[in-house]
């Protein structure tokens, strides 16, 4: 299946327009880079690269030559988020500390990035008279709730520090969205996978760990038995939200919006799919212990996106696996020659 091409969904609605991408040098904020890049905007990336990468989006800057300013720093600094926000008329705001298992180490640490630096970033947006805030939310703020699929409605019952920040998060967006001028969305993403995904961190993605082990001629490592499911979800998803929600004409008052494909996966059909089509049947996962805090079930309702920004899944589960892995292969080719 071909990559998707952004100009061809969204032409010249971005063109030239000045935007702040925090954590765009992570995963999902380098893929949103280099949409917007193809998309003719002007981009501003605020990274503090503890987790991303300027390589992620070295590639993009070289192919297109558009303009794009990298600014290594944090978002807990707030006098160098009202510089970089100036003339933004959107912020994407995916800067964060992601690992459900590190936050339980690490309680005051992901409390303060992740929701006071969201704080900031509010807050420099507001005074920047910014048009509106894409704060990259979490399925994981629903809990193990048994109801399924998930629905924006159902109240918060986070399971973790890391579900408790982006619960903050979520509130501090939709009171800046009733208090003042800047409009903001949440994103509720559900388990994204692909490319630039880091499969080496002790806290790696399911899919990343997967596919590095399959690589390696290793079995995949199940934590549990295998029955938990989760709605895995390609990462040009989370783009297209973000970009569907940027352009959305109708006042947006913070409301939560579930981002997902609305089927899962268990993650042992995950790790038999991976194996067989990576050729590798032979490597059958193996079990170690459930890690805290980790929710059961997880699927989402999607019919809050669709209505209030137009979202449908631009990949389903199994394609977005098979580009993976085609992306996969052609970058260990290239490593290889």
């Amino acid at each position: 299946m071909p990559p998707v091409t952004w100009p061809d969904r969204f032409g010249t609605a971005f063109a030239k327009t000045r935007v702040l991408v925090t954590g765009g040098a992570g995963f999902i904020g380098s893929h949103l880079v280099s949409a917007l890049i193809d998309l003719d905007a002007e981009v501003i990336v605020l990274d503090d690269l503890s987790q991303g990468r300027w390589q992620n989006i070295d590639s993009p800057r070289q192919r297109t030559g558009k303009q794009l300013q990298m600014v290594r720093g944090s978002i807990l600094d707030l006098r160098l988020l009202q510089q970089l926000v100036a003339g933004c008329r959107w912020v994407f705001h995916l800067a964060a500390l992601a690992s459900v298992p590190q936050s339980v180490q690490q309680p005051e640490h992901y409390n303060q990035v992740n929701t006071t630096g969201t704080l900031h970033v509010l807050e420099a947006a507001r005074h920047a008279g910014v048009e509106r805030v894409m704060f990259a939310a979490s399925a994981a703020i629903y809990g193990d709730n048994d109801q399924i699929p998930k629905i924006e409605t159902m109240p918060p019952e986070p399971m973790s520090p890391y579900a408790a920040t982006k619960a903050a998060g979520e509130n501090l967006a939709r009171a800046y969205a009733a208090c003042y001028s800047t409009d903001t969305v949440c994103l509720r993403y559900f388990n994204i996978f692909g490319p630039r995904q880091n499969p080496h961190s002790a806290y790696a993605a399911v899919i990343a760990a997967f596919m590095e082990a399959l690589s390696n001629a290793k079995r995949p490592v199940i934590y549990g038995d295998g029955g938990q499911s989760r709605d895995f979800t390609h990462v040009d998803n989370a783009v297209y939200a973000n970009l569907l929600a940027a352009r959305q004409p109708n006042h947006l008052g913070g409301m939560a919006l579930n981002i997902a494909c609305g089927h899962r996966v268990t993650v042992l059909e995950l790790a038999t799919t991976m194996a067989e089509m990576a050729g590798r049947s032979d490597l059958i996962a193996r079990h170690e212990p459930q890690r805290p805090a980790d929710v059961r079930h997880s699927q989402a309702d999607l019919s809050a996106a669709q209505s209030a920004i137009g979202y449908e899944p631009i990949l389903d589960f199994r394609q977005g696996l098979d580009i993976l892995l085609q992306e996969h292969r052609a970058s260990r080719e290239d490593t290889c020659q």
